[in-house]
């Protein structure tokens, strides 16, 4: 199902009260491309289906259905939508085992090491959503994406990686998530309109630096 009603202030794709509105009238939408898309590059890098995998800002994607249907059975999504979780839960009653949570993805609720792998697939693109240049972000924005990132490097385990599909060119997104504890590695996907997977693998137990 595709939700028609294209907001006119971009902005509303941070607030919470969009999301809430929309996920009370949309049953699934999957922004970018689905695991029949991505299933090559995350087969490569999540090779363990027993990974403990965190799906950040989950929404009504199918991306983590068509995973544990794929066999990745210890998946856990978070969004900041009581409506969406409790929606897709109900939706996936019957997936044994995976978990839905409404969460912030700036303030986990998880201890620290806690997984193997984080997924964004556009996640971190509604935070950026403002109108204002892209090469020169505003400081609130760039606070409120380091909180992100930060809490993923916090949760991810030591050898632990942080999956991350946007439309988001290099040279805009990179260094949003670069940090001393990896390596940014970028390939691309698409033919005539190109979508860019990040992946980020924690090298060490390097405590992230406070974002002025």
């Amino acid at each position: 199902m595709v939700y028609a009603e294209v907001p006119s202030d971009p902005t509303a794709y941070k607030r919470q009260e969009y999301w809430e509105e929309r996920y009370a009238k949309e049953e699934s939408f999957d922004w970018f491309k689905t695991y029949a898309d991505l299933k090559p590059l995350l087969n490569k890098h999540i090779t363990s289906k027993d990974a403990r995998i965190l799906m950040l800002g989950c929404g009504n994607s199918t991306l983590s259905e068509d995973m544990y249907d794929d066999g990745y059975h210890n998946i856990v999504n978070i969004d900041f939508s009581k409506t969406v979780i409790e929606n897709m839960a109900q939706k996936c009653k019957d997936r044994t085992g995976m978990e839905w949570i409404e969460m912030d993805i700036k303030n986990l609720d998880f201890k620290d090491g806690s997984f193997d792998v984080a997924i964004d697939k556009g996640t971190m693109d509604a935070l950026m959503c403002d109108r204002g240049d892209v090469w020169n972000p505003d400081e609130e924005l760039v606070r409120t994406v380091a909180q992100e990132v930060d809490e993923v490097v916090r949760v991810l385990k030591v050898g632990g990686q942080f999956l991350y599909i946007t439309f988001g060119q290099p040279h805009f997104r990179k260094r949003h998530l670069e940090r001393p504890c990896w390596t940014v590695e970028t390939s691309t996907l698409g033919d005539a309109f190109h979508y860019f997977f990040y992946h980020m693998v924690k090298q060490d137990e390097v405590t992230p630096a406070p974002v002025s």
